[in-house]
């Protein structure tokens, strides 16, 4: 089914960097309206002040995820802002941190509570405040972006990976239930990315083991099973795949090879792309 984008207004989480910042422009160059949503308002006002530079529809909306009262009054500003472009009917779920620890860490508490607030409650709270509406007028896309972290575990990141976990088992549960309503919930599933987060992550590399830093860029694009670093361009082409098509319940998997890997796991299927 052919969907014209520009019909259509988005709501990009973490949309104001690295990431977030490419899904909101590759959205907006789709010819869809995009709310660009972020914890720093000056960041969202210099990617909307670019959008529109190029003849794109964007707003700056502030939105701290892991804090539900900052997602009411984002979500009331959002509907004084879109007007009559409509309501919100593509999700993108961007806005996540990462920490690296021991499971053992003293603090790991405070981290695990960190992280689940961000990477899976704050998902979970717009899914369940804006699809209801999607719901009644028989249309609406959410993808949410996890990571291969959803996917297998990763040393030092334990607080990070069950997050990912989390966002993925709760995405293909709400699939599930949203069969046949013409809401469909997918996501995407990048391997490392290279990013802002990738340079922080490179970051603490050097500084625990005293290496070069371009050996420990090295070590994460050996680490990617198509050896190289996927791309942030790559992921918003994924993202914006997802919204433009028909896929359901869909895992789409990135790990820097020629092809992406597309897996609808409550269907044991995987084709790749």
């Amino acid at each position: 089914m052919a969907i014209r984008s520009e019909r259509h207004v988005a709501l990009v989480t973490g949309g104001s960097r690295g990431i977030g910042e490419a899904i909101s422009r590759r959205v907006a160059h789709e010819g869809a309206s995009v709310l660009v949503a972020s914890r720093s308002r000056g960041d969202c006002e210099r990617v909307v002040e670019s959008i529109r530079a190029s003849g794109g529809t964007a707003w700056p909306l502030a939105l701290d995820v892991a804090d539900p009262a900052s997602i009411a009054g984002a979500l009331e500003e959002a509907r004084k802002l879109t007007g009559p472009f409509g309501s919100i009917d593509w999700l993108v779920n961007n806005a996540g941190i990462a920490e690296s620890a021991p499971f053992t860490d003293e603090k790991r508490e405070a981290r695990f509570e960190r992280h689940l607030a961000t990477n899976f409650h704050g998902a979970r709270r717009l899914i369940e405040a804006l699809v209801p509406g999607m719901e009644a007028r028989g249309y609406g896309r959410v993808v949410n972006v996890a990571s291969s972290a959803g996917l297998r575990g990763y040393a030092y990141v334990s607080a990070y990976c069950a997050s990912k976990f989390a966002l993925m088992g709760y995405s293909l549960a709400v699939a599930d239930e949203l069969e046949g309503s013409g809401v469909h919930v997918n996501l995407v599933c990048p391997h490392y990315v290279d990013s802002p987060m990738l340079a922080q992550s490179v970051e603490r590399l050097v500084k625990k083991t005293r290496i070069e830093e371009a050996m420990a860029r090295e070590f994460f694009r050996r680490s990617n099973p198509g050896g190289r670093l996927v791309s942030m361009d790559e992921v918003a082409g994924a993202v914006v795949h997802l919204l433009r098509g028909d896929e359901h319940g869909a895992v789409l998997e990135l790990d820097g090879g020629a092809e992406r890997r597309l897996r609808h796991p409550n269907r044991a299927s995987e084709v790749a792309r």
